[in-house]
């Protein structure tokens, strides 16, 4: 295993790992979120540089367009979220009233 696979890999286990251990506020499950859609733009850049497909070359910008997409969608979610409830912590969330 190459530096580079192991340092994504690694980001993408940690921010599993905060996401699985650390979910007090939204923001913080979000920015874990985010962590790991940016270590897996990582490695399909470097696996599309790897082999030297160019087929394969809009993947990591498509990716990257969805983790856009996400962010917007989570930031929304965390603006209504907080309006609604006047917190953002996930303990005081009830998702069977929405």
């Amino acid at each position: 295993m190459t530096p580079a696979h192991f340092t994504f890999s690694s980001a993408f286990v940690l921010g599993l790992a905060g996401l699985a251990f650390h979910r007090t506020h939204l923001l913080s499950a979000l920015l874990c979120l985010e962590g790991m859609m940016l270590s897996l733009f990582i490695g399909m850049s470097l696996w599309t540089l790897q082999l030297d497909a160019t087929a394969f070359s809009p993947s990591p910008m498509l990716l990257l367009a969805f983790s856009a997409c996400e962010a917007s969608a989570g930031l929304a979610l965390l603006v209504a979220t907080a309006r609604t409830h006047g917190t953002d912590r996930l303990q005081s969330l009830n998702l069977l009233q929405c």
